[in-house]
Order: C-alpha cells, then sequence, then structure tokens
C-alpha cells in the first residue's frame, strides 16, 4: 500500500484565507451600494413626482391595474431613476440577463423593502409578480424565494 505524504491542512488553510478576502470585498462592495442606494430619487429629475406619487402608491396593490396607471404619471422620474441605477432591470438593454450578481442582491433587498412601503406588501407576491415582469428564470425566483425562508420573511 502507498504512503500518503501529502497533507492538505496548508492548501485548504489558503484556500479558506482566500474565499474569506473575496467575500469580505464583496460585502464592501454591498455596503457601498447601501449608502448611495437609489439617491437620484432626492434629485431635480426625480424628487417632485415622488413626492407627489409616493402617498399614492402606498394605499395601492402592487402590479394591480390602478398601480400601473400611477407609474405613468410617475414614468418621467421612472425613466431617469432607471437610467442612473443598475440595480433595476430597466437600466439594461437586456434586463435581467445584464445584471451581475451586486445588481441582482441589490434589486432583491430593494423588492422587500418596496414590499414593506404597501399595506398589502408581500415579497413572495412581488417576486412571482416580477419573475412574470422581467422574464426570470424559475431557478432565479426560487433563489429569491429560498432566501426569504431562509431570513424567515413570512408570506
Amino acid at each position: 500500500m502507498a504512503r500518503i505524504t501529502y497533507n492538505s491542512k496548508a492548501d485548504t488553510l489558503l484556500h479558506i484565507k482566500r474565499v474569506s478576502q473575496l467575500l469580505s470585498a464583496a460585502s464592501i462592495e454591498l455596503l457601498s451600494r447601501g449608502m448611495v442606494h437609489d439617491e437620484s430619487k432626492l434629485g431635480e429629475n426625480e424628487k417632485p413626482l415622488f413626492d407627489e406619487m409616493t402617498p399614492k402608491l402606498k394605499g395601492l396593490t402592487y402590479g394591480s391595474d390602478e398601480y400601473k396607471d400611477a407609474l405613468l404619471r410617475l414614468k418621467p422620474a421612472l425613466d431617469n431613476h432607471y437610467k442612473e441605477n443598475r440595480h433595476h432591470p430597466e437600466h439594461y438593454e437586456n434586463g435581467v440577463n445584464g445584471m451581475n450578481l451586486f445588481d441582482i442582491i441589490e434589486m432583491f433587498f430593494d423588492w422587500k423593502a418596496a414590499s414593506e412601503r404597501h399595506a398589502d406588501g408581500n415579497i413572495f407576491k412581488s417576486i412571482e409578480h416580477n419573475k412574470n415582469r422581467f422574464e426570470m428564470s424559475p431557478q432565479l425566483a426560487q433563489i429569491f424565494k429560498n432566501t426569504c425562508e431562509f431570513l424567515k420573511w413570512q408570506e
């Protein structure tokens, strides 16, 4: 029987350290995004319309016909918002397929926060609605649902 002389401990420790470095860099990216998220809503191209429409949107069901009608009034601000903010599929010519992992993560948490602004908001319903709206894969939608469950967000 051949004698094993290789000890994997050093290589494993190096791997652990490298993954830790990469996760730290990813964390910094996410923290940076959190600090500037949606700042364009405070500018002159968006704020006046968001001031007018946000209170009206709060009482509407996400994705309903009334909600869609209200978005038409908000369209000039939304057009600018999508242009300035890469965590929206509308920012990209090919929607979700143009996004990177950080865009997707920010979008997911943006959806959760937005769902909390509506009286009848529900992140699971938002995922289902947006799955169709943005032609997301069933796999990505399921990952979003799994994450909600992992974070103990209720339906």
